[in-house]
């Protein structure tokens, strides 16, 4: 099964807590505060491997948690940084943020990495917090929480050459008799229902990957037929191979074929009309194909160049395949993004959001409900089993300015305050 879009989680590793330790040397009346900070959770981190074809893999596994770091220990001693957790991809492979739709990466080469969730930091351990003033803290951090997300991972193939055309043209035979790829091929529609994939060696020992992409018809680009969903892999393409069925086997006409499928690739994406294209006449060896091509030749107004041959003869083939050998030579690679190149260097500033460190709401029972990524991040960092701690916390609510914020809302005491899963009194 050819599987090339699937969504999943990804989680980084929480960092390790700190440690709240002293010294206790014989002789040292006063040894002060020991405790190591904790190590940093684990990134996940995705690899391409080139043995990989499709995101089969992932329609089994589709949690991804790094393992937290280790926590501080006495006598200052720091816990271990997690490993980071490798994930392998097949070349091909972009990685979109579910939430914001934002690319994170794109992965094409084998070997190429990408961190896709951090890991949180260490908690400080009390050795960190110790002042003139406190010199014996029991004070330490909990670690940070790790990133986690959902991304969608989309595979495009990484094929030179992609063969369009309406289905039952003879594009799988054609792959089938230039490379050593055995497509399923038979005289009906959608036969071939997944991307195939084959390396083609010309006679001057020069080679290149073609793909053969599921029969577009009217409508794909709007998901009509099973086109649509493999109109993504021609965008990596360099050259495009247009075939067409010269002989009219299926009583439709060669130029509306050749119009519709263009129209298709316009649709869906403009670019891909920038693609140098090839035309192939397929079935010459059929009755009435010299006639239609030389019908369709007057019709064509582009200038690309054609290709009369017959994939079950194999004749002409020779002569195409030096062509699109050319074609590939003298045709640079499509980025994905398209960046205007200048020689100017430019820094782009792109607006953004400022993000609230807390919002303030009200539920049906009174209760005041505060949440929001900085207020949530420092409420787990916190070590509630020690006094010292819920009073820092207590100190950093009111510098964010959460407690002059409650009561502007009209908070009084004895209210309830809720902060994720937890319930505080308010007390003024």
């Amino acid at each position: 099964m050819f599987v090339d879009q699937v969504k999943i989680y990804v989680k980084g590793g929480d960092g390790g807590n700190g440690m709240v330790a002293f010294r206790r040397e014989k002789y040292v009346p006063k040894g002060g505060p020991a405790g190591g900070d904790g190590g940093k959770g684990a990134d996940v981190v995705f690899e391409v491997e080139e043995g990989l074809r499709t995101l089969m893999d992932f329609r089994y596994k589709r949690h991804f948690k790094a393992p937290r770091g280790e926590h501080g220990m006495s006598k200052n001693q720091h816990g271990r940084n997690a490993k980071d957790m490798i994930v392998k991809v097949p070349p091909g492979t972009v990685v979109t943020d579910a939430a914001t739709k934002e690319v994170i990466a794109d992965l094409t080469e084998h070997g190429q990495r990408a961190v896709i969730a951090r890991g949180g930091r260490g908690g400080r351990g009390n050795s960190r917090f110790a002042t003139p003033a406190n010199p014996a803290p029991e004070l330490s951090e909990h670690g940070e929480p790790g990133i986690e997300k959902e991304v969608v991972l989309e595979l495009k193939l990484l094929a030179d050459v992609g063969l369009v055309g309406f289905p039952s043209v003879g594009k799988s035979t054609l792959l089938s008799v230039v490379s050593s790829a055995k497509p399923k091929i038979a005289d009906y529609h959608f036969t071939t229902i997944a991307p195939n994939l084959g390396m083609v060696e010309t006679e001057d020992s020069r080679s290149f990957v073609m793909a053969d992409l599921p029969g577009l018809i009217e409508g794909a680009h709007s998901g009509v037929g099973l086109g649509h969903q493999f109109l993504r892999h021609i965008e990596r393409t360099r050259v495009i191979v247009h075939v067409i069925d010269m002989a009219a086997m299926e009583q439709r006409d060669p130029y509306e074929d050749y119009v519709t499928i263009n129209n298709e690739l316009k649709e869906y994406n403009l670019r891909l009309t920038e693609r140098p294209q090839i035309i192939v006449a397929n079935k010459m060896d059929m009755p009435e194909a010299e006639e239609n091509l030389e019908k369709f030749k007057s019709q064509l107004q582009e200038d690309y160049p054609i290709f009369p041959i017959s994939a079950v003869t194999r004749k002409g083939l020779r002569d195409l395949l030096f062509a699109i050998a050319d074609k590939i030579e003298e045709t640079p690679e499509f980025p994905l993004v398209h960046e205007e190149e200048s020689e100017v260097n430019r820094v782009l500033y792109k607006h953004e959001a400022d993000q609230k460190e807390f919002v303030i709401t009200r539920e049906s029972d009174g209760s005041f409900v505060v949440s929001g990524d900085a207020v949530e991040r420092l409420f787990k960092m916190t070590d509630f089993s020690r006094d010292e701690s819920v009073r820092r916390f207590a100190r950093q609510l009111r510098g964010m300015g959460i407690d002059d914020a409650l009561r502007e809302r009209g908070i009084k005491n004895g209210d309830i305050v809720k902060l994720l899963d937890y319930e505080f009194e308010f007390l003024d």
